[in-house]
């Protein structure tokens, strides 16, 4: 079960230089988060970093994280900043148990009824679909609360579809109100800091 949810953006150029450079420097270091043949698979990493970052596996990256978070323990904002330096945006997260899972199953009930996968990276296009609908899930559900959505009311006119979906599902789900009111504030945040953005969306979940 995800412990926590982080959200990251790359910036593929820095990487393949500062990040392939502090992995060469420190091979001996990071070879002992690595399985297996940890040289081969570190020669593995290093190639996919040269021709982008964004071509690492889900279990790479969660390595990467692993390994920054040692390097600097008793400094969470320390480990974004050495990984924004090194290519790795951690732009957004969702730390605790409770958030997560209701956050994930939104994401599953989004999935299966829109027909539409959302991988471990995901072009933020269709990121942002996902996370208009979270904003309309979110919003019918306090709502019923007397609680207004000014984001939900201002993008229901050019998403009435997404709007629809959202609808049909609270009606079919028995989702907790609390979760609602928490998550509301991660869809409306996460939006407003990918409605612009032209790349991908990284999603990682960490145990």
């Amino acid at each position: 079960m995800a412990e926590e949810l982080y959200f990251i953006k790359t910036n593929p150029n820095i990487a393949k230089i500062n990040l392939y450079n502090k992995l060469c420097r420190e091979e001996e270091n990071i070879q002992k988060f690595l399985s297996g043949n940890p040289q081969a698979n570190l020669e593995i990493i290093k190639e996919k970093i040269k021709d982008s970052v964004e071509e690492l596996s889900k279990e790479e990256l969660s390595t990467l994280f692993a390994w920054f978070s040692t390097l600097y323990p008793a400094d969470h904002e320390e480990v974004k900043t050495q990984l924004f330096i090194n290519g790795i945006d951690l732009f957004y997260e969702i730390p605790s148990t409770n958030h997560v899972q209701p956050f994930l199953q939104v994401l599953s009930d989004y999935e299966k009824f829109s027909k539409e996968q959302l991988d471990y990276i995901v072009d933020a296009k269709n990121f942002n679909q996902f996370l208009i609908y979270g904003i309309f899930f979110t919003e019918i559900i306090n709502k019923e609360q007397g609680r207004e959505n000014i984001l939900s009311d201002y993008l229901k006119s050019d998403y009435q579809t997404l709007y629809l979906l959202a609808e049909n599902q609270c009606r079919e789900q028995n989702f907790n109100e609390e979760s609602g009111l928490i998550l509301q504030r991660d869809f409306a945040e996460l939006y407003d800091q990918t409605k612009f953005y032209k790349g991908s969306i990284i999603q990682l979940d960490q145990q």
